[in-house]
C-alpha cells in the first residue's frame, strides 16, 4: 500500500474532512454543521493517510446495534491506479492497491464489533464489483429507494396549509 496508513478513528476533524470532500469533488453536506451533526452520528471512520500524514481516504460506517451501513468509501483517485478513469465522486473505480479494499474491510469489522448481524451498502456502477469482491450480495427483490427530505417536508407543509384552510372554511 505504499507507506500508506489506515486507521479505524471514531470522530475526524470536520475541516479535514471537508477538506477531502471538496478534493474529490464530492457533493457532500457544505454546512460545517451538517457535517459535525454526520461525523457525530456516525459509529466509525477509517481513515487512509499518505506518508506525509495527507488524507487520501474516508470509509465511514453507520449502525444501530443490530444493522450497520457501510455508507462511503472513497479514495483519492490518483491513489486508485491506472485504470480509474472514470471516477466520479472519488467512487472507488480500481482499486490497484487495495486501500480500499482495507478501508472497508475495516469498516466492516468495526460494524460487527460494534454487534451488527447485517450490513448494507448502496453502490453504483464499478462499486457494485468492489462490494461483491468484498462478499456483499446484491439482495433479491430489493428495490434501492431515496426520499427527498426537503420536498417531502415542503409537501407536508403545503397540505397542513391546505387541510387548515378547508377546515376554518
Amino acid at each position: 500500500m505504499d507507506g500508506v496508513r489506515c486507521e479505524v478513528v471514531n470522530k475526524i476533524d470536520v475541516a479535514e474532512l471537508k477538506a477531502f470532500y471538496d478534493a474529490q469533488g464530492c457533493v457532500m453536506p457544505q454546512s460545517v454543521d451538517k457535517l459535525s451533526k454526520m461525523v457525530d452520528n456516525s459509529v466509525c471512520f477509517v481513515t487512509a493517510r499518505d506518508p506525509d500524514g495527507r488524507l487520501i481516504g474516508i470509509a465511514r460506517g453507520v449502525a444501530d446495534g443490530v444493522r450497520g451501513y457501510l455508507t462511503e468509501c472513497k479514495l483519492d483517485p490518483a491513489r486508485q491506479g491506472p485504470g480509474a478513469v472514470t471516477h466520479i465522486d472519488g467512487r472507488i473505480e480500481h482499486d490497484q492497491y487495495g486501500i480500499a479494499r482495507h478501508m472497508a474491510e475495516l469498516i466492516l469489522s468495526a460494524l460487527a464489533e460494534q454487534g451488527c448481524e447485517r450490513v448494507d451498502a448502496a453502490a453504483y456502477g464499478t462499486e457494485v464489483d468492489f462490494c461483491e469482491e468484498l462478499g456483499f450480495k446484491r439482495a433479491a427483490g430489493v428495490v434501492p429507494m431515496s426520499l427527498d427530505v426537503k420536498a417531502f417536508m415542503a409537501g407536508r407543509r403545503a397540505g397542513m396549509v391546505s387541510a387548515q384552510a378547508t377546515a376554518t372554511a
